[in-house]
């Protein structure tokens, strides 16, 4: 039995060299090939030259000079380690984004401003009258446990029917007044 090889490629040379123009196989075009910054920077600046000669034909040929100075200088520049193309339009889409940001690749807004309206009515609700006073017992600390029950109202008034009796309290009552003790 053989094992197969691994085959290993590497094309770090493509990624070396810039993106080009005008080279095909073993022709170039002369002084080339050219970059797209070079090429843009050569038909915008042409384009200018010709559409203002009045305004620089007295200089002579200082101003061609610097245009071809100019497409020479522009042939590998890195602004940040990216090409000056990507570079500009990566800034055009920065000033297209809206000022909030994207959420969901819709520009985030904030919700608009809208008054808060509500109200609320403070009625008197009136006491309920006790025809005895009752002894509250004093407040109890936290986690104490008392060995005496909890009565509001002594056991004495509410056999002989003063306050208010629960049901429970109506129920003994009851038992007891029927002789209910087995």
């Amino acid at each position: 039995m053989t094992a197969a090889g691994r085959v290993g490629r590497f094309y770090t040379a493509a990624r070396r060299h810039p993106w080009v123009l005008g080279k095909v196989a073993d022709w170039k075009i002369p002084l080339g090939p050219y970059t797209p910054a070079q090429i843009a920077v050569a038909v915008v600046g042409g384009f200018l030259l010709i559409k203002t000669i009045g305004w620089w034909s007295w200089m002579g040929p200082v101003p061609l000079v610097v245009w071809l100075l100019a497409i020479w200088v522009v042939r590998r520049p890195r602004i940040r380690g990216r090409a000056p193309m990507q570079a500009a339009l990566g800034w055009v889409l920065l000033g297209w984004q809206p000022q909030g940001g994207r959420i969901g690749g819709r520009a985030a807004r904030d919700r608009g401003a809208r008054p808060l309206l509500g109200g609320f009515t403070i009625e008197e609700v009136p006491r309920p009258v006790l025809s005895a006073p009752s002894a509250r017992p004093a407040p109890r600390l936290a986690g104490t446990r008392s060995s005496m029950p909890r009565r509001t109202q002594p056991v004495a008034s509410v056999a002989a029917g003063v306050g208010p009796v629960s049901g429970v309290q109506q129920l003994l009552n009851r038992a007891g007044q029927s002789g209910g003790a087995r």
